[in-house]
């Protein structure tokens, strides 16, 4: 099977994330993933819906994402489904996201995991936390706009 290096298949999305969190700044990184785990991605069943990034020891770490496990593989050669997977990030990157983490509020979420060519990829996001109103307020103006829009379209 070949890939192009820049066809994209989603894989999974947390949308919940971009609702409650407002995203600062994004980056792609890669994943380190043993074979089991990106032959069950290939399924397209994983869940990052929990999932957020860790720093320890110099290194990024993804906490609590369900990669379920491969059932060709059997039980010796299998993954544990929510095991931490290393990120694959520059020295400079994990320096300078750690820092701001540290900040007050600041936390690291996985908003997207999708294939790029034959490589599985991981879209992270640095996000501030919304506070009940600010949910409110967003979720207002996007009726409002999806009104104004519809009102448009039947002119």
């Amino acid at each position: 099977m070949s890939f192009n290096r820049d066809t994209i298949r989603n894989i999974a999305e947390n949308r919940r994330a971009r609702r409650q969190y407002e995203i600062l700044e994004r980056l792609e990184v890669g994943l380190a993933l043993t074979g089991s785990e990106v032959k069950s991605l290939r399924g397209g069943k994983a869940n990052i819906g929990e999932a957020y990034v860790r720093f320890e020891n110099g290194e990024a770490w993804l906490a609590d994402a369900h990669f379920p496990q491969y059932k060709q593989a059997g039980p010796h050669n299998n993954h544990e489904p929510t095991r931490p997977r290393k990120l694959l990030m520059k020295a400079k990157e994990i320096d300078k996201w750690s820092r701001r983490v540290a900040e007050k509020g600041l936390s690291v979420v996985a908003l997207q995991l999708y294939f790029k060519g034959s490589w599985v990829k991981l879209e992270i996001g640095l996000g501030r936390g919304r506070k009940l109103h600010d949910k409110r307020n967003l979720l207002k103006e996007r009726t409002d706009k999806r009104e104004a829009d519809r009102a448009i379209r039947q002119r």
